[in-house]
C-alpha cells in the first residue's frame, strides 16, 4: 500500500456494533484483558480481525485516519547484556534519582551495560537506518517492542502509517491473525504468499562464499554448525553450508550444537563432550556473531585456542566482531542501509515494485576475513 493509497480505518464503534459490545469492551480487550471474560475478549479480537481494525492512540490521527508516523517493532531480539543467564536482571542497580546529588558511577554497571558483544548489534544498526532515513524524508518514529504479540502488534499499528518489524518466531502467526491496514516491512523473512514487503539479505550467497574461503584458503572440510533453527536467518545459512559442502563432494556433520540468546540451550555440554569425546571440529561455524561471542568464551574456558585448535566464524558484521579476541571472521549485512530501505518502502519513497506486487528487497552481504580463521 503506497503513501497516497489510503483508506477509512475501522473504528472502535465499528468493532463494538460488529461484536455486539459496547465501546468500552473493545478498548479493554485491548489494552486491560483482564476486564473481561475470555469468551468477550475473543469475540472482540475476531470481530476486529475480520473489520482489519487496531487500536489507536491519536485522536488526532483516528479523525484523519492518517498519522504521519513509521513504526518500528522488535518481539525479542534487544539484549540488555551480553550473557543474560550470567548477570540476571534482578543483579542491575537502580541508583535513586531523587537525592539531589551526583550518581556515583559504581551504581550505573555502564562496564556491564557498554559491552559491544550486546550493543549495537544487528537491531540497533537496523534502527539506526530507519531512524536516520525517517529523519531525512521528515516522518516521526514510534519504537515499540513486547513478547505480547497480539496486544502489542495491534496497539503499534493503530498508531502509525507504516510499521517495520523484526524477525520472530511469533511474527508469522502474529500477522495471520490480523487483517492490518497499514504497509508492513518484514526485515529477514524469506517470501511468502502474502502482501507484506520484505527486506533482507542473500544468505545463501554470504555462506557459500564463507564456507569457499575455508575450504579453499584453510583446508577446512570438518564443519559444525552452531545455532538453533527458530528464525528464517538460521535455517537460510545452515542449508546454504551444507550446500556448499555437498557442491564439493564434503559430507556435512548432521548434528548441530545449540546455541541462542533467547533462553537456556546445550552449547557448553556439547562442546565439553565434543572436546572429551576427540570429536572437534575444524570449524565452527556460527549462525550469527552473538552465537560466535559465546562459543569463543566457551571454547576459552576450555583452554581451546583459536585458531590455532579450532577455526570460529560468525554472521553479520556486528561492531562487536571486531573487538573480540581473536577478531571474529564473519558476513557482514549492510544493516543501516537495510533499514533505510524500510523506511523508504513505508514511506512511499521506493517508487514501485518491481513484480508489481510487495517489495523483496535482497542486499548482497560480505565476507570479512579476520584472524579467528587463521588468516
Amino acid at each position: 500500500m503506497a503513501e497516497g493509497q489510503t483508506t477509512r480505518r475501522p473504528t472502535v464503534y465499528d468493532v463494538a456494533s460488529e461484536a455486539n459490545v459496547s465501546i468500552a469492551s473493545v478498548s479493554f480487550a485491548f489494552r486491560r484483558p483482564d476486564k473481561l471474560s475470555d469468551a468477550t475478549r475473543q469475540r472482540v479480537l475476531d470481530a476486529a480481525r475480520r473489520l482489519g481494525y487496531a487500536p489507536s492512540g491519536a485522536a488526532r490521527g483516528l479523525a484523519r485516519g492518517r498519522t504521519g508516523t513509521l513504526g518500528l517493532h522488535a518481539f525479542d531480539l534487544l539484549l540488555e547484556r551480553a550473557d543474560p543467564l550470567a548477570q540476571p536482571l534482578s543483579g542491575m542497580q537502580s541508583p535513586p534519582l531523587d537525592t539531589g546529588g551526583v550518581i556515583p558511577w559504581d551504581q550505573t554497571d555502564d562496564d556491564v551495560l557498554s559491552d559491544p558483544r550486546a550493543f549495537p548489534l544487528y537491531v540497533d544498526e537496523v534502527q539506526r537506518g530507519f531512524e536516520l532515513e525517517c529523519w531525512a524524508l521528515g516522518r516521526p518514529v514510534m519504537l515499540s517492542s513486547g513478547s505480547d504479540a497480539d496486544v502489542s502488534v495491534a496497539d503499534t499499528v493503530g498508531r502509525v502509517d507504516g510499521l517495520a518489524i523484526f524477525p520472530s518466531p511469533q511474527t508469522a502467526p502474529t500477522l495471520a491473525r490480523h487483517s492490518l491496514s497499514i504497509p508492513i516491512v518484514l526485515f529477514s523473512a524469506a517470501p511468502a504468499d502474502d502482501a507484506h514487503h520484505r527486506v533482507r539479505v542473500d544468505n545463501a550467497r554470504g555462506m557459500r562464499a564463507l564456507v569457499a574461503h575455508l575450504v579453499d584458503e584453510h583446508a577446512a572440510t570438518d564443519l559444525a554448525f552452531v545455532g538453533r533453527l527458530e528464525a528464517t536467518d538460521a535455517v537460510e545459512r545452515r542449508d546454504a553450508m551444507i550446500t556448499e559442502l555437498e557442491a564439493r563432494g564434503i559430507r556435512s556433520r548432521p548434528e548441530i550444537v545449540d546455541a541462542t540468546v533467547r533462553g537456556q540451550d546445550d552449547l557448553v555440554p556439547q562442546v565439553r563432550a565434543l572436546i572429551a569425546d576427540g570429536r572437534m571440529p575444524q570449524a565452527f561455524v556460527c549462525a550469527t556473531d552473538q552465537n560466535a561471542f559465546t562459543l569463543l568464551d566457551v571454547l576459552a574456558a576450555e583452554g581451546v585456542r583459536v585458531p590455532e585448535d579450532v577455526i570460529v566464524t560468525g554472521f553479520d558484521g556486528t561492531l562487536g566482531s571486531r573487538l573480540t579476541s581473536p577478531p571474529l571472521t564473519t558476513v557482514r549485512q549492510p544493516m543501516e542501509a537495510m533499514g533505510r530501505a524500510a523506511a523508504r518502502i513505508l514511506a512511499g519513497a521506493a517508487g514501485a515494485p518491481p513484480a508489481g506486487g510487495p517489495f523483496d528487497v535482497v542486499f548482497e552481504p560480505r565476507v570479512l576475513v579476520r584472524e579467528s580463521c587463521g588468516c
